[in-house]
């Protein structure tokens, strides 16, 4: 099975370098100088300095290549998605779905807008607690690989599974996906935690509030609540909730020293799904009936509507209720 990867960001990078342990891998880059880069000295520097690019994969930057492909990870950010999927060449290859994300105009989830682009294609969604970096050198990783199909999940997951990535199988690709772009605004919310110096009983509190939020949430959307307290729901929030290499996390410490987030969003060459998540995800929680005051909080953070010390006073005012509330 040829691999296509679209998006040779950091984590596309990582996973083609893992898809190319079982053979060729096609790796798509907008920009043609980063494919060019690739191929020839081997390296990925912009995305992911100091890995060696494995020599089974080739970089490319014409989308028409993909089409000799027999799997395509889908790997750009969340609000790019359609727009590439619209110009890939036409044909029914599986979609792996790796961007964490809804899209903004219209509230759909990645898979969502997969099949209304691509109707024939077969969707799945690789989602967990992943930074590229550790899965590019071969530290040991799980995440979860949902298909509604059982013999699509079973085929695709021989061919990218490897003893230190471990693939789990699951037929719910609407909570895989709710894990993921959920997780990214509750990041910023624990970043603001580490940035106002909040301690560590704030965070595990943030981090257990944010997963009743996401639980509620997913449920309203068809989730399974055994998803979201899986890979690809509580074990990814663990991660990105707790560490300066999530992009999301950073984001919410910047916003905890006082800084503004137009100037931090500016100043990046990576994207923090979690700021153009969180507008979104509050509006499809308002659609459907669910309180999610963190994300609200993330929500007037990013705006500017309100300064980090007044958020935490907010959410600290609420009127206590039951746990399971």
């Amino acid at each position: 099975m040829r691999i296509g990867v679209i998006g040779a960001g950091a984590w596309g990078t990582a996973l083609a370098q893992t898809a190319a342990m079982g053979g060729e891998v096609l790796l798509w880059a907008r920009d043609p100088a980063i494919a060019e880069a690739i191929n020839r000295s081997r390296r990925n520097d912009a995305y992911l300095p100091g890995v060696a690019v494995d020599p089974a994969i080739r970089a490319t930057s014409a989308l028409g290549d993909l089409a000799a492909c027999d799997a395509l990870l889908m790997v750009t950010p969340a609000q790019f998605v359609r727009s590439v999927l619209e110009r890939l060449p036409s044909g029914n290859a599986p979609l792996i779905l790796c961007a964490k994300g809804i899209e903004a105009g219209t509230g759909l989830l990645m898979s969502e807008v997969a099949l209304a682009v691509r109707p024939g294609a077969p969707i799945a969604v690789l989602s967990g607690p992943s930074f590229a970096h550790e899965v590019a050198s071969g530290q040991p990783t799980a995440l979860t690989l949902a298909c509604g199909d059982g013999t699509t999940r079973r085929a695709l997951a021989d061919r990218l599974a490897r003893p230190a990535f471990r693939l789990y199988g699951s037929a719910d690709v609407v909570g895989a996906e709710i894990g993921g772009a959920v997780k990214n605004v509750l990041a910023i919310a624990c970043g603001v935690v580490e940035g106002m110096g909040l301690g560590q009983n704030a965070r595990a509190a943030l981090i257990s509030r944010g997963f009743a939020e996401m639980t509620r949430f997913g449920i309203a959307r068809g989730a399974r609540p055994e998803t979201l307290a899986g890979l690809s729901g509580l074990g990814d929030l663990v991660l990105t909730c707790s560490s300066h290499s999530s992009r999301n996390f950073s984001l919410g410490a910047g916003l905890g020293h006082g800084a503004r987030a137009a100037d931090l969003l500016a100043d990046r060459r990576t994207v923090a799904e979690g700021a153009f998540t969180a507008p979104v995800l509050l509006r499809e929680a308002t659609r459907a009936g669910v309180e999610m005051p963190i994300v609200a909080a993330v929500c007037a953070l990013l705006k500017g509507d309100a300064a980090a010390d007044q958020v935490v006073d907010a959410l600290l005012a609420r009127p206590l209720r039951s746990e399971g509330g």
